[in-house]
């Protein structure tokens, strides 16, 4: 039976929650190189309050758009987006997130300004993949929505094949562990399925040959750690680091985190992935040490703004 809107959204709800509590774990380890290498080797969870980045502000949209429309209205994507912006613009967005950002805040239409970054090019950023993996929760049971969704998410602010690809990888990683997939050899050969040809899809069939016991410097000189902060530089490390870790949650965050590079948004990406296997729980004690998602919630939005075009009640 196809399943129900409440089911997707439970999906959806998960993966956002271990987005979430991976964002804001993995932003606990910018600090001074000694102490972070140190706190991951003795296995130290950081004190809370764990603060959320961008990552998990613009995937709460995404989510938000799946419960009001069921699909990804980008119109609306665009209007949320900058709406959570403008409420607080301090959560760790990129030199270029700012400026689409304030462009679309200020009444922009989203169709000029993505393409309009990099010389026309528009951006190949990871933004696009941090975000992406709700999307394949909800759509689930159905491989070429997920993959179309995906891409439309990622097009209202990534332009470039390469920032829309990642979002599909990621989707389609996520699609398969939600549907019950098992084996790690498997979930290379779905997402590169699925995945469009370039330096994306490229970094994951290198993922594929890489053994899942190999040290982490050894990946990381292989795969990237998203310190270019671009998705071929991110994604293929990300599903690589939730390949191995199938089943365990915590082991996965300390493993990924300890890559260094984008951490937040590795951490961010492997833990909404992971959330989606069957008895593979986020901690009691790291979801209490994430600050409330209250603080990007739709009644917030609403006090300040106004609900977008009537659709994030």
């Amino acid at each position: 039976m196809e399943p129900t809107p409440q089911e997707r959204l439970r999906n959806a709800q998960t993966s956002l929650e271990a987005l979430s509590v991976g964002d804001a774990f993995g932003e606990r380890f910018f600090a001074d190189p000694r102490l972070v290498e140190q706190s991951i080797a003795t296995r130290t969870v950081p004190a809370p309050p764990w603060r959320f980045t961008d990552d998990t502000v613009m995937a709460i949209s995404i989510v938000d758009v799946l419960t009001a429309r069921g699909t990804i209205d980008q119109d609306l994507l665009a209007e949320l987006f900058a709406a959570r912006y403008h409420l607080d613009p301090a959560r760790g967005y990129g030199e270029t997130a700012h400026r689409i950002l304030t462009r679309l805040a200020s009444g922009e239409n989203w169709r000029e300004v993505s393409p309009s970054v990099f010389d026309g090019a528009g951006s190949m950023g990871n933004g696009g993949a941090m975000r992406a993996a709700p999307i394949g929760a909800y759509f689930f049971d159905d491989a070429d929505r997920a993959v179309e969704e995906a891409r439309r998410s990622a097009e209202v602010t990534h332009a470039h094949p390469e920032g829309q690809a990642g979002a599909i990888a990621v989707a389609a990683a996520a699609a398969w562990v939600a549907a019950g997939g098992e084996r790690p050899e498997d979930l290379f050969a779905y997402v590169l399925a699925h995945t469009p040809d370039g330096e994306t899809r490229a970094g994951i069939n290198t993922a594929l040959r890489l053994p899942l016991d190999c040290d982490v410097r050894a990946a990381v000189g292989a795969l990237g750690n998203g310190s270019q902060v671009v998705s071929q530089d991110t994604v293929p490390f990300c599903l690589w680091s939730a390949a191995r870790h199938l089943g365990d949650f915590e082991e996965a965050m300390w493993f990924t985190v300890s890559a260094l590079g984008d951490r937040d948004t590795t951490c961010a990406i492997v833990a909404g992935i992971l959330a989606l296997r069957p008895a593979t729980s986020v901690p009691a004690e790291w979801l209490g040490a994430r600050e409330s998602l209250d603080r990007m919630s739709r009644a917030r939005l609403a006090d300040r703004f106004g609900n977008p075009r009537g659709g994030a009640r």
